[in-house]
C-alpha cells in the first residue's frame, strides 16, 4: 500500500484505518517500561508489582506508560486501567491530566489520629504548603496508632506529627523509610532459630504438629478466629499444587500488632510461615504486605534474600507482594485477587480458598501474628498458650491499644482480660481524661460504653452484645469525646474503603454517612439501612459496617 492511500485496514466501503481502534502505544514509553521491567517475567499476576515500578519511578502513571505496559504484557488497556484506578496508592493520569505534585504528604484521619488532632494538622498543612508543589491527602489508618497523629512524607513516617516536624522532614529531602532495629537471621539462628523447621522437614509428622496447634487453642488472629490447625487438614484434603498466602494487610484502623512484631522479630514469623508451608506442602509462599509498611517491605526483602543465601529456602519460594492501599484486601479472597494482579474484589463463596484460592489452587491463608504463634508453639509446646487462663478464657492476646490512654502500644495479656485490665496495662487513662467508651476490635466492632467494663475481650465473648473482638484493635474514648463523632469517623472509613462491588455496601455506607450527619438521627431509617447492609452485603465489610450505628442507638441514645 502506498503512502497516499487512506488506511491499512479496510473492510467494505470507507477509508479504512491506519491504526487499530483505541490508544496507540508510544515507542519511547514502551522502551521506558521495558527498561523498568528488565528481565522479569511478563506474567499477568505481576501487574500490580509493575504498576508500582512505574509509580515509584515517575511519581504517577501516565496514559502513555499504562498503554505501553498493556502492550508489553499483552493485556487490554481496560484491564490495566481498572487495576491502576482501584488502588489508592496509584496515580493514573489520562492524556489531558497534569501529573500530581512531586511530593505527597498523607495524614491519617482514622479514629486514633482524629482524637489526637489530625483534623487541625490537615488544615495547618493545607494552609502552609503550596498545592502546586506539595499534595496533602487524607489517608486511612497507617498502623501507627500508638504514635498518633501520624503523617507520611513520601515513604517516611512522622510520628506524633506536627506542622514543624513535617516541615523539617520536607526540608531534609529524605523521604525514605526509617529502618527499625530488628533481629537478623544470624541473631535468630544463634538462639536456635529454624532448628525446629529443619527437624520437621527431615523427620516431622504434619498431623502431630497440627494436633499440637489445636491443643494450644490457637485461632486466626487476623480477626476471623477460625481454629488455625483445622485449616491445614482442609487444604491437604485437596490435590496439589497448593499455596500458602500470608495476610499482612493489617488495615483495620486501630490495629498495629503485626507491625510491632515484624519490626522486632521477623524471623519468628518467617519460621512459622515455613512450618505451615511444610505442613500443607505448599509450592510457593506469598506474603501480601500492605504498602503503608515500607520499612517492613524493605527488611523482608533483605531477610528473604538471606534465607535463600543460607539455603533454608529455594530462590523464589517466598514471593513478597506489595499492596497498594486498599483495606478490602484484608479480606482473604480479595487479597488473593490482588496477588493475582487484579482489583481486590471479594469472591463469592463457596468455593472457599482452601479449595480454590490462588490461581484456582488450594490455598492456606494465615495472618502474620498467627504464624508467629505457630513457630512458638512448635518450639515451646502448646502450653505457651493454653497454660494461661483468666475469666474462664485460655490463651494470650496481643491488644493494640490507642486513644485516651497514658501509654498506647501493643500489650500481650491473657485472653480473658477486660477493658479495665487493658487500660491498666496501658498506664491508665491519659491525664485529665475519664473513661467513657471503647472500641473493642476496630471500627467493625463499634463502640461499647464504659459501664460494660467487665466483659472478657476474646473470641465469642462479645457476640451476645452485638459486637466482636476482631483483631483486638482497642481504642479508648474519654469524657472529652463524642461517641457519635467516633461512629461517623468509622462509617466514613467504610464509605471510602468499600470496593463498590455490591450495592448494599457501596450505597449503604454512603447513605449512612449522610444520615449520621443530621442534627438528629432518623433511627427507623438507619435501622432499616443497617438490616439491608448486614443481610445482603457480599463480604464482612458491608456486613459489619452497621455495627457502629446499631451500638450508638443502643448505648448512646442521648447523643443522637
Amino acid at each position: 500500500m502506498t503512502a497516499d492511500q487512506n488506511g491499512i485496514w479496510k473492510s467494505g466501503r470507507g477509508k479504512g484505518r491506519r491504526t487499530p481502534k483505541g490508544r496507540q502505544f508510544d515507542d519511547v514509553a514502551l522502551a521506558e517500561v521495558r527498561a523498568l521491567l528488565g528481565d522479569r517475567p511478563r506474567r499477568r499476576d505481576l501487574l500490580i508489582e509493575f504498576l508500582h515500578l512505574i509509580q515509584d519511578e515517575y511519581g504517577h502513571q501516565s496514559a502513555a506508560h499504562l498503554r505501553a505496559l498493556a502492550e508489553e504484557m499483552r493485556l487490554s488497556m481496560a484491564e490495566v486501567w481498572e487495576v491502576a484506578t482501584f488502588y489508592a496508592h496509584f496515580d493514573p493520569r489520562r492524556e489531558n491530566e497534569a501529573p500530581p505534585p512531586d511530593l505527597t504528604i498523607r495524614v491519617c484521619d482514622s479514629l486514633s489520629c482524629e482524637l489526637a488532632g489530625s483534623e487541625a494538622l490537615i488544615k495547618a498543612l493545607e494552609a502552609g504548603h503550596d498545592p502546586a508543589r506539595v499534595r496533602i491527602l487524607r489517608a486511612p489508618c497507617m498502623g501507627r496508632c500508638d504514635t498518633a497523629p501520624v503523617a507520611e512524607v513520601g515513604h517516611r513516617h512522622v510520628d506524633h506529627a506536627t506542622p514543624d516536624l513535617i516541615s523539617a522532614v520536607v526540608a531534609s529531602g529524605d523521604f525514605h523509610p526509617e529502618m527499625p532495629e530488628y533481629e537478623t537471621l544470624a541473631a535468630y539462628r544463634a538462639k536456635g532459630g529454624y532448628d525446629r523447621l529443619l527437624d520437621l522437614r527431615a523427620n516431622g509428622d504434619w498431623e502431630k504438629v497440627q494436633d499440637e496447634v489445636l491443643a494450644a487453642g490457637l485461632r486466626g488472629l487476623g480477626g476471623a478466629g477460625f481454629p488455625s490447625g483445622k485449616k491445614w487438614g482442609f487444604v491437604r484434603a485437596n490435590a496439589g499444587p497448593r499455596y500458602l498466602a500470608v495476610n499482612g494487610d493489617e488495615g483495620e484502623p486501630g490495629t498495629f500488632k503485626d507491625r510491632y512484631y515484624l519490626e522486632r522479630t521477623p524471623h519468628l514469623f518467617l519460621e512459622g510461615m515455613l512450618i505451615a508451608a511444610w505442613a500443607v506442602e505448599a509450592e510457593t509462599c506469598f506474603i501480601y504486605m500492605r504498602d503503608e509498611y515500607p520499612a517492613i517491605l524493605k527488611l523482608l526483602r533483605k531477610e528473604i534474600a538471606a534465607l535463600e543465601q543460607a539455603g533454608i529456602v529455594a530462590p523464589g519460594y517466598i514471593d513478597l507482594r506489595r499492596g497498594a492501599g486498599a483495606y478490602i484486601c484484608g479480606e482473604e479472597s480479595a487479597m488473593i485477587e490482588s496477588i493475582e494482579g487484579k482489583r481486590g474484589i471479594p469472591r463469592l463463596r463457596p468455593p472457599f480458598v482452601a479449595q480454590v484460592g490462588i490461581f484456582d489452587r488450594p490455598t492456606l491463608v494465615h495472618n502474620v501474628e498467627t504464624l508467629l504463634w505457630i513457630a512458638r508453639i512448635c518450639r515451646e509446646g502448646a502450653s505457651i498458650l493454653n497454660a494461661t487462663e483468666k475469666n474462664g478464657r485460655k490463651g494470650l492476646r496481643s491488644y493494640s491499644v490507642s486513644g485516651r490512654v497514658a501509654k498506647p502500644g501493643v500489650y500481650l495479656l491473657p485472653a480473658g482480660s477486660t477493658i479495665t485490665d487493658i487500660i491498666a496495662a496501658a498506664g491508665g487513662m491519659a491525664a485529665g481524661h475519664s473513661f467513657k467508651a471503647y472500641q473493642p476490635g476496630g471500627p467493625s466492632s463499634g463502640l461499647l460504653p464504659a459501664s460494660m467494663n467487665d466483659i472478657p475481650l476474646d473470641f465469642d465473648t462479645l457476640q451476645p452484645h452485638g459486637t466482636f473482638i476482631g483483631s483486638a484493635a482497642v481504642v479508648v474514648l474519654s469524657d472529652k469525646d463524642r461517641a457519635r463523632d467516633a461512629a461517623l469517623n468509622m462509617l466514613r472509613f467504610f464509605e471510602s474503603e468499600s470496593c463498590g462491588q455490591c450495592t448494599p455496601c457501596r450505597v449503604g455506607c454512603e447513605k449512612a454517612v449522610k444520615l449520621m450527619q443530621a442534627p438528629k438521627w432518623d433511627r427507623d431509617l438507619l435501622g432499616d439501612l443497617c438490616g439491608v447492609m448486614a443481610d445482603a452485603s457480599i463480604c464482612g465489610l458491608g456486613q459489619a459496617a452497621p455495627n457502629p450505628i446499631k451500638l450508638m442507638i443502643k448505648h448512646f441514645p442521648e447523643e443522637i
